[in-house]
C-alpha cells in the first residue's frame, strides 16, 4: 500500500512523535504529551492544529471523542516508508548476537532454524516465522549408492544445504542368474556412484531423473533400469505443495494488550497451527519489495488479506543459497510494532541464514 499525503517537515515531525509515543505506551497521544515528551518546538495550539490535520488526512485516528490520536494503517506505513531510520549498526550487532549464540558447522539445518527463530522471538518479543527450504531449489552435493544386504540398495543423497535424503530400492537379478557377490556388487555401486556424481553434482534434486544414462559402460547397463527408478523416487519427494514454517514466541506476543479478546486470539493461533497453507504465501513474497529495491516487506493491518491478522504487521525478508532466494523469516506483532527494530531484526536473521547456507 501506497500512501499519497503530502506533508510538511512540522507534520512530519508530529507524525513521528505520535507514532513513537503511541509505540511505547499503548494509549491515544494528545497534544500535551507531546509537549512533555519530544522538543518540538511550537506551542501546544500548533501541535492540536497539525494532529487534526492529519486525522483529516487519514494518517490517525481518535478510538473517543475526548480521547487523544493513535496511528492508523495509513499513518504507520508514512512513518515506515519516510519517517523511518533502520539502524545498519543494529542489524549489524544482531547478526554478531545470532554467530555467537547460533553455531551452524555444529548442527542441523532444521535445528539451527528452529535456533534462529527462538532467538529472534525473545530478542523481539513477537512470533517468528521461519519457512524450511524448498527442496525445488535443493541442489546434489554428494550421492552414494549404499549395498544393505544382497538384495537392497540405499541411495543417500546430500544436498548443498546439508540435508540428507535416502531411497530403498530392491536391486533385482535376472531370472537365469545367480545373485552376484556382496564384494563384487559393492565395487560396482561405488563405480556408480562416481559416475552419478560426474554427471549430477550441482543439479537441481528435482532434475535428477533426467539423467541420460545411455553413458554407462556395456557392463553396467544392466543397472540402467534401476538407476532410473531411483532417481525418479528420489525426484517425486522434491515438489511439496507449500514448505513448513517453523514458529516460534506466541506466548510473548500474547501478552500485548491488542490480543486481549478471546476470540482474536483463537483465530490467530487457528492460522498459526492448522492454516500454514495460508500463511505461507504471504511470508514468502519478498520478491515484489526486493525488485522495488527494498530488502524487507513490510505488510500492516489491512494490507494482510487473513482476517486474524489484519490487527497485525508481518515484516519479512528472503534468505538465500548463493544468489537464489530459498526460504523467508519474518516476524509478526501488531501494527504497534517497534519497527525500526524488527525490520533490523529480519535483516540480520536472514543475512546470517543466507551466510550459514552459503
Amino acid at each position: 500500500m501506497s500512501v499519497q499525503v503530502t506533508l510538511t517537515n512540522r507534520q512530519q515531525h508530529i507524525l513521528w512523535a505520535t507514532v513513537r509515543h503511541y509505540i511505547a505506551t499503548a494509549e491515544p497521544v494528545g497534544s500535551k504529551a507531546l509537549v512533555e515528551e519530544y522538543n518540538l518546538s511550537v506551542s501546544p495550539a500548533t501541535i492540536r492544529s497539525c494532529l487534526s490535520y492529519l486525522e483529516k488526512a487519514g494518517l490517525l485516528y481518535q478510538p473517543h471523542t475526548s480521547a487523544g490520536r493513535v496511528p492508523s494503517d495509513s499513518g504507520y506505513r508514512v512513518y515506515v516508508d519516510h519517517l523511518l531510520a533502520p539502524s545498519e549498526v543494529l542489524t549489524r550487532n544482531l547478526e554478531n548476537v545470532l554467530r555467537d549464540r547460533l553455531h551452524w558447522e555444529e548442527t542441523s539445518l532444521e535445528a539451527l532454524l528452529r535456533g534462529a527463530a527462538q532467538l529472534l522471538s525473545t530478542l523481539s518479543g513477537y512470533i517468528t516465522l521461519i519457512t524450511m527450504p524448498q527442496t525445488t531449489t535443493s541442489r546434489l552435493r554428494h550421492l552414494q549408492l549404499v549395498l544393505l544386504d544382497r538384495g537392497r540398495v540405499m541411495l543417500v543423497a546430500v544436498t548443498d544445504s546439508y540435508e540428507t535424503q535416502s531411497v530403498l530400492m530392491e536391486l533385482t537379478t535376472p531370472a537365469d542368474s545367480s545373485p552376484p557377490e556382496p564384494e563384487l556388487v559393492e565395487r560396482e555401486l561405488q563405480i556408480l556412484s562416481n559416475f552419478l556424481n560426474s554427471q549430477l553434482r550441482e543439479r537441481p534434486l528435482a532434475e535428477l531423473s533426467q539423467l541420460d544414462l545411455s553413458e554407462l559402460d556395456r557392463q553396467f547397463q544392466r543397472y540402467a533400469d534401476f538407476l532410473r527408478a531411483l532417481l525418479a523416487d528420489l525426484t517425486r519427494r522434491q515438489t511439496p505443495a507449500t514448505s513448513r514454517i517453523l514458529i516460534s514466541g506466541v506466548a510473548e506476543v500474547l501478552r500485548q494488550p491488542e490480543f486481549s479478546e478471546l476470540n482474536q486470539v483463537q483465530t490467530l493461533i487457528q492460522l498459526l497451527e492448522e492454516e500454514q497453507d495460508q500463511l505461507w504465501p504471504l511470508i514468502s513474497a519478498t520478491k515484489v519489495s526486493e525488485t522495488a529495491g527494498k530488502r524487507v516487506n513490510v505488510r500492516i493491518g489491512a494490507e494482510n488479506p487473513l482476517e486474524p491478522i489484519r490487527t497485525c504487521t508481518l515484516i519479512s525478508a528472503s534468505y538465500r543459497r548463493g544468489s537464489v532466494p530459498v526460504g523467508s523469516v519474518g516476524v509478526l506483532g501488531p501494527t504497534r510494532m517497534v519497527y525500526e527494530n524488527a525490520i533490523a531484526m529480519v535483516e540480520a536473521a536472514a543475512d546470517y541464514l543466507s551466510d550459514a547456507l552459503s
